[in-house]
């Protein structure tokens, strides 16, 4: 009887090792979404001073950061670029 319970218990201890790396993954996924939307979200301080002028430099990421998500869209749905 005991030599059919050990496979039993390993079994058991493996599966709930595995779900709490799950979670603990899972949640520092989401602290580091959220980290990156409060980030997103505050504002440069030097921007502070002149929020209707945008640098060169700023565009430029701003261009860059789109064209690589229009890029993970058409990724995502198929289509080649």
């Amino acid at each position: 009887m005991s030599e059919m319970m050990l496979p039993l218990i390993l079994a058991t201890a493996i599966v709930l090792v595995t779900a709490m790396v799950c979670l603990s993954a899972l949640r520092a996924w989401r602290g580091w979404l959220e980290l990156k939307r409060l980030q997103l979200g505050a504002k440069p301080a030097a921007a502070n001073d002149d929020d209707d002028m945008e640098t060169p430099a700023t565009l430029i990421e701003l261009a860059s950061v789109k064209e690589r998500l229009r890029r993970l869209e058409a990724i995502a749905n198929g289509v080649e670029l």
